[in-house]
């Protein structure tokens, strides 16, 4: 069976100039060559703190990290979280299906419907009774009463300490 070796620390970046990462490397170069430019279209006065400020964010994208997150995904993070909007609604689709229904099948269908209505059998009686009744059909919907034996069977009296009686719920756990 073939062996692999396994990556250890797939994590860490490698270092590519000297000390530096790729990614150092460039947030500090980066700044330097803007400030090489604007060293010669600046006056001197002026171009000092703009080369400290850039150089200042420079180094610390390039070295700082907050919780294990480099600088710059945090700026970057920041940028997002106060450019795009902070208000998530959902909404359901609406979806408007139009269904056309031929007026032959309608007619069709109303025409049965209107036949069946005039051969009210006992059976089309019961259905219709059954289901636009509001009142309870007694045949149907009697529940037996229990027997008081029943009852009995099913709570017990006891005595607490304190001597008063209670009745509590028999549960039988066979």
């Amino acid at each position: 069976m073939a062996q692999f070796e396994v990556p250890q620390f797939i994590d860490t970046e490698s270092k590519i100039v000297g000390p530096l990462t790729l990614k150092q490397f460039g947030f500090i170069a980066a700044p330097a060559l803007v400030c090489f430019f604007l060293f010669f279209t600046l006056a001197l006065w002026v171009w000092i703190p703009v080369a400290v400020v850039l150089f200042g964010a420079g180094a610390s994208f390039a070295f700082i990290k907050m919780n294990e997150r480099p600088l710059y995904m945090l700026a970057i993070y920041a940028v997002k979280f106060f450019w795009e909007p902070k208000l998530f609604l959902w909404k359901r689709p609406v979806v408007q299906e139009v269904i056309t229904v031929p007026t032959v099948v309608i007619t069709a269908q109303r025409r049965a419907l209107e036949d069946a209505h005039k051969n009210n059998s006992n059976v089309t009686k019961l259905w219709q009774e059954l289901a636009t009744t509001r009142s309870p059909i007694p045949q149907r919907e009697k529940e037996p009463q229990p027997t008081l034996n029943e009852v009995r069977e099913q709570f017990e009296v006891f005595r607490r300490v304190t001597g008063e009686k209670e009745v509590a719920r028999r549960v039988d756990y066979r």
